[in-house]
């Protein structure tokens, strides 16, 4: 019986060489060598896992790690510092100004006088242990954000409004950083926290204006007081100095008084005992002292009565505008 014979069948007859069987079992497990090869950067640090755990980390530099399935490498930034945004989203950086993003839920909150705030915070962060970080949490971007929400919250609830807004600010910053480290120590997530800062707090939009009025309020209340302060710190050296100035007067006052009153017990002493020597002489003279005291300016005539009568006679003779003076 003849055998058809098909016109167009392609001949399949090929000289079959095992050799290229080795060679391509040769090639693929070169490269699967190979593919253990790794570069870890000056910035970063690698942990090496062989069937899932860890054996060891490595350095800048170029590795080698039996490829998968026995060994994986992980490589992570550890000098890097990162940026995690609380309160809001950078959502575009290109352009004159950057562009954000508000989320509500992450900033709004209560302060401890039961004032709602709106707090946007930016925390600054490395690797500090690259195990930790790999090991302890699943999301560790997650975990970390949550941790900062709390902490922001906690802070804030533990401050009056005032205190958020001005002046407590520092404050604030250096105790939600140190709140945040505690807990991430605190679960052994191998992260550092380089900073917390408050990017923006203030008060929602709906009551801005009686704010803007409360803060201005203050602001007069403390010009006033600083004022007030400026006036008393300038008035009462003033009247302490006039109040010794017056208690030294008095004391020098008392003092001349003494002894006026001293020297004048001493006179009369004196004309007390010259009196009780020659009466007569000494009225006669203590008269004429007298009269001299109430009547200056006056030309005095002293007329001898020749002893008849008991008062010396004092006459006023010259005209007003004449020369004056005391005749006998």
């Amino acid at each position: 019986m003849q055998e058809y014979q098909f016109p167009n069948r392609p001949n399949f007859n090929l000289n079959f060489n095992p050799k290229m069987v080795y060679y391509g079992l040769g090639v693929l497990l070169l490269l699967w060598f190979a593919n253990g090869i790794y570069i870890v950067q000056p910035s970063e640090r690698a942990v090496v896992f062989h069937f899932g755990e860890s054996i060891g980390q490595t350095g800048p530099g170029v590795h080698y790690h039996w490829p998968r399935p026995i060994q994986k490498v992980e490589i992570e930034q550890v000098t890097q510092v990162k940026r995690m945004e609380i309160g809001f989203r950078t959502i575009a950086t290109g352009g004159p100004t950057p562009r954000y993003q508000k989320v509500s839920a992450e900033s709004v909150m209560l302060t401890g006088d039961e004032n709602i705030v709106e707090v946007e915070l930016i925390v600054q962060y490395r690797i500090r242990d690259i195990e930790q970080y790999l090991f302890s949490v699943d999301d560790q971007t997650k975990a970390l954000r949550d941790v900062s929400e709390a902490a922001l919250r906690q802070v804030i609830g533990q401050h009056l409004i005032d205190e958020a807004l001005t002046e407590g600010k520092l404050q604030i910053q250096e105790e939600i950083q140190a709140q945040i480290q505690e807990v991430l120590d605190q679960y052994g997530i191998g992260l550092r926290i380089e900073q917390a800062k408050l990017q923006t707090v203030q008060v929602p939009q709906e009551v801005d204006h009686a704010f803007k009025d409360v803060a201005s309020a203050r602001e007069d209340r403390e010009r006033l007081k600083n004022e007030a302060e400026a006036y008393r710190n300038d008035i009462m050296p003033k009247t302490r100095g006039q109040a010794e100035k017056m208690l030294r007067a008095a004391d020098a006052y008392k003092v001349e008084r003494v002894k006026t009153s001293q020297g004048d017990a001493g006179r009369f002493l004196e004309v007390l005992a010259e009196y009780r020597k020659a009466k007569d002489v000494t009225e006669t003279r203590l008269f004429l002292e007298t009269m001299e005291k109430i009547l200056p300016g006056m030309q005095k005539f002293v007329v001898d009565t020749g002893g008849g009568g008991g008062f010396l006679n004092v006459l006023q003779l010259q005209r007003p505008g004449q020369g004056g003076g005391d005749k006998p």
